[in-house]
């Protein structure tokens, strides 16, 4: 019985995605660092007022952003636009790689945001819900671990070619953190106003002692 609910589950969320049924609002948002006045560090998905002294620096999930897709044939431009390729990956992950292998080999744009910092782990665990890698974002679908088979059934269902139709001239972005930090501000030069010099006091006069009067010697 559980299995049964198990691909029923699955099946479903395969016709959700061939359907289009995705809503543009529910697809990952940014994720945005913000350090507080009192040097506390919060993840949210909602920049804080412009009003605020807070620091606030923005990462995660971007869509196609970060996708070139001006040069992809028009019906994987279409792909790419309405369900973009996130892959979230780490250094020295064996699945990772392999996860990066089928992109690739596929013909699959995708954008890469790498976990490599707390800032990252920490907006990936606000993400996904956890911090296992590697972890895909399709849309708004979302892949933990990596899964040849699962995979590839989202990704037809999606519409992505079954073989690449990339154009010779394409190039993979580069990989980019998840969150980039942005460097502190340099502290502000103070600006005292010139003053002019205070010229030294001059010497006191020497006054060379009185004469003696009574002509005495010693």
């Amino acid at each position: 019985m559980t299995s049964n609910v198990v691909k029923f589950a699955a099946v479903g969320a395969l016709l959700a995605l061939a359907g289009g049924t995705f809503s543009s609002l529910s697809q990952a948002q940014p994720v945005y660092r913000i350090v507080g006045p009192d040097g506390k560090v919060t993840y949210s998905d909602k920049p804080p007022p412009a009003t605020g002294n807070a620091k606030v620096t923005a990462g995660g999930a971007d869509g196609a952003r970060g996708v070139v897709t001006a040069s992809l044939p028009f019906e994987l431009r279409k792909v790419v636009s309405q369900y973009p390729v996130t892959l979230y990956s780490g250094e020295n992950c064996g699945p990772c790689a392999s996860a990066r292998s089928l992109l690739t080999t596929r013909g699959v744009p995708f954008a890469e945001k790498t976990i490599a910092t707390n800032e990252d782990a920490q907006a990936l665990q606000r993400i996904s819900g956890d911090s296992s890698l590697p972890f895909l974002t399709i849309g708004s679908q979302q892949l933990k671990g990596f899964s040849d088979a699962e995979w590839t059934q989202f990704l037809d269902a999606a519409g992505y070619p079954k073989s690449s139709v990339l154009p010779a001239s394409y190039r993979q972005a580069a990989a980019t953190p998840l969150v980039t930090v942005a460097p502190a501000p340099a502290p502000a030069a103070a600006t005292t106003a010139a003053r002019p010099a205070t010229p030294a006091a001059a010497p006191a006069p020497v006054t060379p002692p009185p004469a003696n009067p009574a002509g005495i010697r010693f």
